[in-house]
C-alpha cells in the first residue's frame, strides 16, 4: 500500500447522459472498506436519493468492496452512476477488480466461518438486478437499485 491513508479517498466525478457518476480507486486493504462506504454515502446523499435507497446502496457497496479487497487481485475500483438505459431510473453500483486471488483458505474442519459467505445473498436481496461481467483484464460485479 502506498502512503495515502484510506480516509483520503475522495474519488472523481463526471456527468453522463443520465446524471452524475462517481469513481473511486479502492485501496487493497480491508480497513479501507469503512472509509469508502462513508464516502459513498456522502456522494449518494448529495445526489438526493431516497434515504432507503442510500441505505441499501451502502450495504451493497460494502459487500462488493469487501469481496474485492478480500478475495481479488488489485487494482479495484468502485463506480456509481445513475442509469435509465434499461427501464426506470436506477442507481448502478460496480466494483471492478483484477480477478480472483485464489482459493479462500478454510478452517481445518471445512466449515465456512459464520461471518463469510453472505454477500451475494445480500446483494441479490437488495438489487433489482445484479450480475458479473468478465473481461480479459478483470471482473466487474454490478448491482442496480431503484433510484426513483
Amino acid at each position: 500500500m502506498n502512503a495515502t491513508s484510506p480516509t483520503e479517498y475522495s474519488g472523481s466525478y463526471a456527468m453522463s447522459e443520465w446524471g452524475p457518476e462517481f469513481r473511486c480507486p479502492l485501496p487493497h486493504v480491508p480497513e479501507a472498506v469503512g472509509p469508502v462506504r462513508r464516502r459513498a454515502q456522502t456522494v449518494l446523499t448529495g445526489w438526493n436519493l431516497p434515504p432507503t435507497t442510500v441505505e441499501d446502496a451502502v450495504l451493497v457497496i460494502s459487500e462488493l468492496v469487501t469481496n474485492a479487497v478480500t478475495h481479488a487481485l488489485p487494482p479495484a475500483v468502485l463506480q456509481m452512476s445513475r442509469t435509465a438505459a434499461e427501464g426506470p431510473r436506477a442507481l448502478r453500483i460496480e466494483v471492478t477488480d483484477a480477478g480472483p486471488a485464489g482459493p479462500v483458505p478454510r478452517p481445518a474442519d471445512g466449515r465456512i466461518p459464520a461471518e463469510h459467505g453472505r454477500g451475494n445473498g445480500i446483494v441479490s436481496a437488495l438489487a433489482a438486478r445484479h450480475g458479473t461481467r468478465v473481461a480479459r483484464d478483470g471482473i466487474t460485479r454490478w448491482a442496480d437499485l431503484p433510484a426513483v
